[in-house]
């Protein structure tokens, strides 16, 4: 396909499964790409190379098709009928995200923004409250040899495991929730050796880029605490003009620094997520003229009778405003049943009600939905590629691919991601199986021709135009040679 060609790719595909009507959900994927302003300046800050046979437009495209045609990695694409749309090999889709040039984080923004205002706008979105979930996932991999590879101790496995850390930003309305950002990174250890032997470090990918580059960038934060690019990446979402109401996040990240930093804000945002109660709740907060742990203050409320029973949450619950990191907030001790271990909530909006705050607190959760379909529908966290920018660059298509999905579920009703990503393969895969069996009929017409001596043409108007059923398959495929 020429490059003259690259800009109708998209509408292409588009009027394929619009004539053919294969799947409702993929071309309601489709009219949503298609209703993004995906110019290349803006995107990539540069325009194709003239003698370029494939834009870089219709590469992105492309890539961001792959899981809707049950296309696993580049390497698979051209036997499948999107490689056979845009008929390149696998190449050029690696060389594409291993450029170091593509500034992944800047492309993912205004993409995803574009989608969030499209969710903004709605009339069941104006009664929502919107927040910003940070939290942090495993990328497990089963190599040494991937570039900045190091162990990191993993939460949901209870031990060491070799791979990297995703922490990620993403906004949510408690109906949708979209990724807007995320860093992948690695723990250095006390050694600074990322938990490696000497061997294994020798033995890892590594590549010299300029420091301009947007992947160097990356690389040169790898290292840096998860608190101070939690801070970045709120701030980055701030002056790219993103507004919401609260920060959640888990008991990791109720420091003082985030604390105040959201206090600092003059969008009117407000801080809300977990805290250690257990005994490993050895944070101190001033509580009249004392510094009490969270467990001393849960036995000072209980012996004044200020633990409340809530029927509608079966649960008990008390309220203590105190001052933590010179900032005022107010606490939440939570408990289901009598010998329940207490747990406990953080908030820099003194005026929040416990049922309110309890409510907004449980849209955290859907970062962690975020987590399942990504890695079980999209493939996030499983590229194979040495090279960090091709990390970079999957774990971001992934992003792009789970915020589309996102869109349309809210926009066509369905339960799941799961669901509509389901049938949005199903079209791929019916076209694919419509294909093969026009290869077979047109195998079986030439095999007759030659026995019997007859012309194609014969064969198509006598068998073809006189049977329903394979008239049908004509059509689809007539449509099909058009595009």
């Amino acid at each position: 396909m020429l490059k003259s060609k690259g800009t109708n790719f998209l509408s292409e595909i588009n009027a394929f499964f619009k004539n053919n009507d294969a799947s409702k959900a993929m071309n309601s994927m489709m009219d949503m790409i298609s209703g993004l302003n995906m110019s290349e300046r803006m995107l990539f800050d540069r325009s194709t190379r003239f003698n370029s046979k494939y834009s870089l437009l219709q590469i992105l495209t492309s890539l961001i098709l792959f899981p809707c045609f049950m296309i696993r990695n580049p390497y698979n694409c051209p036997q499948t009928r999107l490689g056979s749309m845009i008929g390149c090999g696998k190449d050029v889709f690696y060389r594409f995200v291993q450029d170091a040039r593509i500034n992944w984080r800047k492309l993912l923004y205004r993409l995803s923004l574009q989608l969030w205002t499209r969710i903004r706008v709605r009339s069941d979105h104006k009664n929502c409250t919107t927040c910003l979930i940070v939290d942090d996932t495993d990328f497990s991999k089963t190599g040494k040899r991937f570039e900045l590879m190091g162990r990191v101790f993993s939460h949901i496995e209870h031990k060491s495991i070799i791979g990297f850390k995703s922490l990620t930003l993403t906004i949510t309305d408690g109906i949708s929730q979209m990724v807007l950002d995320f860093a992948l990174l690695g723990k250095p250890g006390k050694k600074g050796n990322f938990s490696m032997t000497a061997k294994e470090l020798a033995g890892r990918y590594s590549k010299t880029r300029p420091e301009d580059t947007a992947v160097q960038e990356r690389i040169n934060k790898y290292s840096q605490s998860k608190i101070k690019l939690t801070i970045d990446m709120i701030r980055r979402a701030i002056r790219k003009g993103v507004r919401f109401r609260y920060i959640l996040a888990d008991s990791w990240f109720a420091c003082a620094d985030i604390i105040r930093f959201a206090t600092s804000r003059h969008i009117g945002c407000d801080y809300l997520g977990m805290i250690k109660v257990g005994e490993k709740g050895r944070t101190k907060y001033r509580f009249e003229r004392n510094d009490l742990t969270a467990p001393a203050l849960v036995k000072l409320l209980k012996g004044r009778k200020q633990v409340r029973y809530s029927r509608k949450l079966k649960c008990y619950y008390a309220v203590a405003d105190v001052v933590f990191a010179d900032t005022k907030v107010r606490l939440f001790f939570i408990r289901r049943g009598r010998q329940g271990a207490w747990n406990g909530l953080i908030t820099t909006d003194l005026k929040l009600e416990f049922f309110e705050a309890y409510r907004i607190y449980a849209q955290r959760w859907s970062l962690e939905v975020v987590f399942k379909d990504s890695k079980s529908l999209l493939g996030l966290g499983k590229c194979q590629a040495r090279d960090f920018a091709s990390q970079i660059a999957c774990a971001s298509l992934a992003a792009i691919q789970y915020n589309l999905l996102s869109v349309v579920k809210r926009f066509n009703a369905y339960e799941t991601i799961g669901a509509l990503f389901r049938e949005t393969c199903s079209g791929a895969m019916e076209l694919t199986i419509v294909e093969r069996i026009w290869g077979a009929v047109m195998e079986m017409v030439i095999a007759v021709t030659s026995v019997f001596n007859i012309t194609d043409e014969e064969i198509y108007d006598a068998v073809i135009n006189k049977s329903e059923e394979l008239a049908h398959i004509c059509e689809i495929y007539r449509l099909k040679m058009a595009v």
